[in-house]
């Protein structure tokens, strides 16, 4: 049987045989391919071109089998279940919900795909569409609605189902993958070395995962900073923009969900939607309406096109939209399980249909509408000779954000706010992936308590470092790719969660007994 809450906590606050293990393979691995980062890229380069040639294909239908999954469990009977006591209130709201979900879910990546992505499609468009060519720019808007939608938010969420039963419903301490897997493997591998390896997969992809996150996410405001005081690019600016986001999201980590996580998640929501006003305002704003509309029914026209798109009859190569859909599936595997173990976390006294539907629906219409504008304002500096995007992107793609934003009327507002809603946007993301690390590696009973603060603080001081050594010495790009590989092991994990989850509840009929009273009524009628 599974060891006890309380004989783990008198073994101190972490468990260090996941913990350790994780942290000497991410270094292991990180430093070698960092101090070799031409060669590294260039063999890791290989092994990913490699998959995406032959498994191109999988990584599609492995995004469109997660969606199917997600619609069956929501709305079949295994949707009423309630992830804990049914006669609760959930935890938060609905807005609050849907906006740590949205923060969360996307990032300050949105900041970055969405103003530029659709210029790497423009330059090579799928279908044999000319490149820089009107069709070409609606591809590229479209495709950057497409990345941010169902299947990526599929992936995120997927496992959730499973991780929230074990800690709201069945009340175990811990809320682990290998727990989770509890039901199809027995005890015997949970508690031995079976589910230790399933642990460390999970931290190893995630503490590699979060501290490229940070280390891609500096440019996106250091670039905007350098440009805004005429500022030379360095590791020192770098430093400083990380060392501010190091204090950020430790604080909100540390404050907890409610009083850090919840409270910058909500206030974001309210700083990014007062900047899209501005662009629409004080920018093309008819413009941006219109091409919006125009990229919206040009997505719902052409969803399987980029759904179930491998450029097959093209043998000398492979358009961007084909290899960049394989990597971004790979990559946000990697994030997979972060994704749904905190949506578990913050799920407790929804439905398995609530939290399903609304991580599918509520940060795919932000997403849709964040990149209409910032999409919007690129393509008409684009159009009218502003700013020439495509041939900016072929030296050095994030100099043109900084380009873009200072064809706005009061440009340094305009700069100086994006550069604050990106801050915040990757705040919440390593705030919840602190907080993530720092429940699932600690030793109190997650069903009843927060994780420890200390542990969230030490949490945040490795990513911190693991980063920042990478940035010195430059080796970011090898560690973004190697991640991305990352993800092929917890693509299995996940389709095991899956399964668990509906064994779980079967086995405890919770489809019966754990829903809420007027659902009983409904199911008696």
């Amino acid at each position: 049987m599974s060891k006890s809450s309380e004989e783990m906590n008198k073994k101190g606050m972490i468990d260090y045989k996941i913990f350790v293990p994780s942290l000497l393979i991410v270094i292991a691995i990180a430093i070698p391919f960092s101090l070799y980062e031409e060669k590294s890229l260039e063999l890791l380069n290989s092994i990913f071109n490699t998959i995406v040639d032959n498994f191109k294909w999988g990584y599609i239908w492995y995004a469109i089998i997660l969606v199917a999954a997600g619609v069956y469990l929501s709305f079949s009977k295994y949707g009423n279940v309630v992830l804990g006591d049914p006669t609760e209130k959930p935890r938060f709201n609905l807005f609050e919900y849907s906006s740590i979900l949205i923060a969360m879910g996307l990032g300050s990546t949105i900041m970055r795909t969405g103003m530029l992505q659709w210029s790497k499609v423009a330059a090579d468009p799928p279908f044999g569409v000319e490149p820089g060519s009107t069709q070409a720019l609606m591809w590229g808007n479209s495709y950057s609605m497409f990345l941010w939608s169902f299947q990526v938010f599929a992936i995120f969420v997927m496992a959730a189902p499973a991780m929230g039963y074990i800690l709201h419903v069945r009340k175990k301490p811990f809320m682990r993958i290998s727990e989770a897997c509890r039901v199809i493997f027995g005890d015997k591998f949970t508690d031995g070395a079976g589910g230790k390896v399933l642990d460390i997969i999970f931290l190893v992809s995630i503490l590699s995962g979060a501290a490229v996150t940070l280390g891609l996410g500096a440019p996106i405001v250091t670039y905007n900073i350098a440009y805004l005081f005429n500022l030379e690019l360095s590791f020192g600016l770098t430093l400083i923009v990380t060392v501010v986001w190091v204090m950020l999201f430790s604080l909100s980590a540390y404050l907890g969900i409610e009083k850090g996580i919840k409270k910058l998640s909500t206030f974001n929501m309210y700083a990014a939607a007062g900047f899209a006003v501005f662009v629409l305002v004080a920018g093309p704003g008819i413009f941006i309406l219109n091409y919006f509309t125009d990229s919206v029914g040009f997505l719902f026209s052409h969803y399987l096109d980029f759904s179930i798109y491998t450029n097959s009859l093209d043998l000398n190569g492979s358009t961007h939209i084909v290899s960049y859909t394989v990597f971004w599936f790979a990559y946000s595997a990697t994030w997979a399980m972060l994704h749904s173990v905190f949506a578990a976390k913050i799920s407790k006294g929804r439905t398995i249909r609530e939290m399903i539907l609304t991580y599918l629906l509520a940060p795919t219409l932000i997403s849709w509408l964040s990149t209409g504008v910032l999409g919007g304002l690129g393509v008409h500096r684009y159009l009218t000779g502003e700013v020439p995007v495509l041939d900016i992107i072929k030296d050095d793609a994030m100099t043109a954000i900084p380009q873009i934003l200072s064809t706005l009327p009061l440009s340094w507002l305009a700069i100086s706010v994006f550069i604050i809603v990106a801050t915040i946007f990757l705040t919440t993301t390593l705030d919840s992936t602190t907080y993530t690390i720092a429940s699932y590696t600690g030793t109190r009973n997650m069903s009843k308590a927060e994780p420890s603060r200390a542990l969230r603080i030490i949490v945040a001081a490795v990513i911190t470092v693991i980063a920042l050594i990478l940035m010195r010495i430059g080796g970011l790009a090898p560690l973004e790719v190697l991640s991305g590989l990352m993800g092929i092991p917890i693509i299995v994990i996940q389709f095991l969660t899956i399964y668990a989850a509906k064994k779980m509840m079967d086995e405890d009929e919770a489809w019966k007994y754990n829903i809420r009273k007027e659902k009983k009524t409904q199911q008696g009628k």
